[in-house]
């Protein structure tokens, strides 16, 4: 069962980070995973779910409100020094996926980022060339940022799971209130790029869909030079929340980056699950792999 906890690490009881500790607690090289601008921790439920089951351990977070990345990456590191976790694995959706690059360089020096899962992710905020309204996302009133965060949301005619998926994520966006939205999309577009050189020996998978997503196929191609050598994950469908709605194909993905770690200190996983899981994920992809030679 996931344990559910809220932690304050700050000088400030206002910024309190929300999460769900899930798997076993020997495990000290979890996978965490972090939302984008209107996901909240539980967004990530049926990786959750499906993960534990298998013996990893899965932490789920929801940010506090910060209001630039130096404050996010300082706040998520006494977040992992309280959590005494000395290094992880992240898997960022969007925002989540450019706050972990941006982690991974703040924290380049001492490491504590052992590898990266980008999902939909980017590397630029001036891709939404939203930077010079960055400033004023503060004075707006929610339903403005609501209006704003739906505007990136699929519409158009959907297939049943991609269509619960996003009124999940509808639903957790009307949980959000003014600050905590306010905050996330001025991280989002708040001027600022990941610089490669400081991260290029972390492994890094890509993960991205192949139908519509709110990430433009410059943002995508931009992901892809400043990683070379990261492993691709692509999916034919699945939209902005992969995770939700094509969850078994991510949760493969993610096994298979997490693979190269068994073994080591880094492991996610419970060495005793080890073989059981294995057999698991070569099942999987061969049944995946079987669909899509007669598609």
């Amino acid at each position: 069962v996931p344990l559910s906890f809220q932690i304050i690490v700050d000088d400030d009881d206002s910024k309190v980070w929300s999460l769900y500790d899930a798997g076993p607690r020997s495990i000290r090289c979890p996978l965490i995973f972090l939302p984008p601008v209107s996901g909240t921790a539980d967004v990530f439920f049926q990786q959750i779910l499906a993960l534990t089951g298998w013996g990893y351990r899965v932490i789920a977070l929801q940010y506090p409100v910060y209001w630039d990345h130096l404050e996010f990456c300082d706040g998520f590191r006494k977040l992992l020094d309280h959590l005494q976790l000395d290094k992880v694995h992240l898997f960022g959706a969007s925002l989540g996926g450019f706050l972990a690059q941006k982690f991974a360089e703040y924290t380049h020096k001492s490491p504590r980022v052992q590898s990266l899962i980008l999902c939909n992710s980017f590397s630029d905020t001036s891709i939404f060339n939203q930077t010079w309204t960055a400033n004023s996302f503060w004075l707006m009133p929610a339903f403005m940022l609501k209006k704003i965060v739906l505007g990136n949301f699929a519409s158009g005619p959907l297939d049943p799971e991609m269509a619960d998926g996003i009124d999940f994520m509808v639903d957790r966006l009307e949980s959000l209130g003014q600050s905590e939205l306010a905050s996330r999309l001025t991280l989002n577009c708040q001027n600022s790029y990941v610089e490669p050189h400081k991260i290029r020996d972390i492994p890094v998978t890509i993960m991205d869909v192949f139908d519509q997503s709110a990430l433009s196929t410059e943002a995508k191609e931009e992901m892809y030079k400043l990683y070379p050598n990261a492993r691709r994950a692509h999916l034919k469908t699945g939209g902005n929340f992969p995770y939700l709605c094509r969850s078994a194909e991510v949760n493969l993905y993610i096994q298979i980056h997490l693979l190269q770690f068994h073994g080591t200190r880094y492991a996610a996983i419970d060495p005793s699950m080890v073989s059981a899981e294995e057999l698991e994920v070569q099942k999987i992809s061969l049944h995946t792999s079987n669909e899509q030679e007669e598609q």
